[in-house]
Parts: C-alpha cells; structure tokens; sequence
C-alpha cells in the first residue's frame, strides 16, 4: 500500500509558476507522475517518472512543466511553468509499483486571465 500526499496547488495569474510536491509513504516506486482533470473532461496523463529518472510528457505541457523526483525523499515534483488559463484543473500525483496504481487526494490549479 502506498498512500500520496500532495501539495503546492493554488491560484496563479497566467503566465505564472507554480511547483506541486506529492510525498509517497515508501521508497523506491516503479513510477510516479502527474495527472489533471479539468470540469467536464476526462482525467490527462501530464508526466511521469521512472525510479531511473526515465520521463515522459503530454504534449500539452511539453517545454512547460518538468517532472522531477528525490528518491531519498520519496517525492516527486511537478514545476509547471507558463501557466495558462486552460491549465486550470485538479491535478493528481500517482504512484505505479508492482502492478498496483495509487492516487493522491488532488490539489487544485487556478490560472486567472
């Protein structure tokens, strides 16, 4: 079982910065990453990380947003840069070891015009 812990959502005007955190309760997880879900549309596959420091990204948030990861912390950081108004969602931090995927509780992401 692995429980996640998210932080650092709030309000940004556009074109602003914003980092979340998500702390897992056990070390060395297969991959982690970041999800978001806007009102009315279906949860996005934002990044991912591999416990190797693999990454992936959506090519909405390419060039944008870098996913990170301190493993000695058992952490991952999503720093979202260039924030636009149609980035405004719930984002959620995953987690995906041994055939099992977690989720965090969800941390909302406003970006005003």
């Amino acid at each position: 079982q692995v429980q996640l812990v998210e932080s650092g959502g709030g309000l940004v005007q556009a074109g602003g910065s914003l980092r979340l955190s998500c702390v897992a309760s056990r070390s060395a997880i297969n991959v982690m990453g970041w999800y978001r879900q806007a009102p009315g549309k279906q949860r996005e596959l934002l990044a991912t990380s591999t416990y190797t420091d693999s990454t992936t990204y959506a090519d909405s948030v390419k060039g944008r947003f870098t996913i990170s990861r301190d493993n000695a912390k058992n952490t991952v950081y999503l720093q979202m840069n260039s924030l636009k108004p149609e980035d405004t969602a719930v984002y959620y931090c995953y987690a995906f070891n041994w055939g099992t995927t977690y989720w965090g509780q969800g941390t909302q992401v406003t970006v005003s015009s």
